[in-house]
């Protein structure tokens, strides 16, 4: 029962985990089924968790600090997609340099505003997201089995987490079952095909990034007022890249997609619990060793499982209308 319960408690955190890369990860599916390569989304997480914690911070409220996220993310995919879409630049370099550009812009204007060493002070009770208790939950608590599932493992997360699964299966439907994702899906397979239609490649490229942003700016504002408590300098920690490797493993899909992101976040949760753990015949697990073991295990995972991953065939290329 103790090992039914270590794992339930495991999964629980790797919920938890998951959550920002799922919802990066949906972020760049969005952009990039459209044909625009999205690596800013470690740069947008860092734009839109400062925005969040700033604002929430200032105004008491998470929910505005989250609507400050997204429009800062927002704005941050609108100069992505201007160097790339209207202006034809290169993708990557365009991705790269909004990357940069947030990791120092957010502890310059951190210092400016706070003078606490580029994070924001810590939020209250009242500006953070708080975890939700679902119905009945405390009733079946101590029910053998069913209660710690679903007091502990669904039950106490806040909101943000339920909103990131249930964003996957409304990605998926908006992306095969809809008008707009067959187009755009379509702009990023044959964009050529979709302009003879009569269909803007661009507006519908712009309008796939917009979308980006608004999935990672969610996930920017989980790190800082759900998961944290404050913005601490580059506290995303590569998991906006975590985030583009769970998309290539999941192939550009919504399911896949989350399966990989649960992968990664359990790699995470697991780290946290061995650390300090003493192993048989080894010793005390080397708190180097458990941290460097989700990011190792990530590249294994993609240079020796991944199998053969086809991008979109229009991904990275800039679209030129035909006189």
């Amino acid at each position: 029962m103790e090992i039914f319960q270590i794992g339930v408690l495991l999964l629980d955190a790797t919920l938890r985990t998951s959550t920002p890369l799922i919802l990066a990860a949906l972020a760049g599916i969005f952009s990039e089924r459209s044909g625009t390569i999205n690596l800013a989304l470690e740069g947008m997480m860092l734009g839109g968790a400062f925005s969040a914690a700033t604002i929430a911070f200032y105004t008491g409220n998470p929910w505005i600090g989250l609507l400050a996220a997204i429009a800062t993310t927002i704005g941050l995919s609108l100069i992505h997609g201007f160097a790339c879409i209207t202006q034809r630049g290169n993708q990557v370099v365009s991705g790269m340099a909004i990357n940069i550009l947030m990791s120092g812009l957010t502890a310059l204007v951190g210092i400016a505003l706070f003078a606490q060493g580029g994070k924001t002070p810590a939020l209250d009770k009242a500006s953070r997201f708080q975890p939700i208790t679902l119905p009945g939950a405390e009733a079946v608590r101590d029910v053998p089995i069913l209660g710690p599932i679903y007091f502990e493992l669904l039950s106490g997360h806040n909101i943000l987490v339920y909103i990131a699964f249930f964003a996957v299966p409304t990605a998926w439907w908006v992306m095969y079952r809809t008008r707009f994702g067959l187009r755009l899906r379509a702009v990023g397979e044959n964009p050529g095909a979709v302009d003879t239609a009569g269909i803007s490649v661009i507006l519908m490229r712009y309008r796939a990034v917009v979308c980006s942003g608004v999935l990672v700016g969610m996930s920017g504002a989980y790190l800082s007022t759900a998961q944290g408590a404050s913005f601490l300098q580059d506290m995303t920690a590569g998991k906006g890249y975590i985030a583009l490797a769970a998309m290539v493993f999941g192939k550009w899909r919504p399911f896949p997609a989350l399966f990989a992101c649960l992968l990664f976040g359990f790699l995470d949760a697991a780290a946290t619990r061995l650390q300090g753990v003493i192993l048989p015949g080894i010793g005390e697990v080397p708190v180097q060793l458990v941290q460097a073991l989700p990011y190792v295990l990530t590249v294994i995972l993609l240079a020796g499982f991944i199998g053969r991953a086809t991008p979109p065939k229009a991904l990275g290329r800039a679209y030129v209308k035909e006189r």
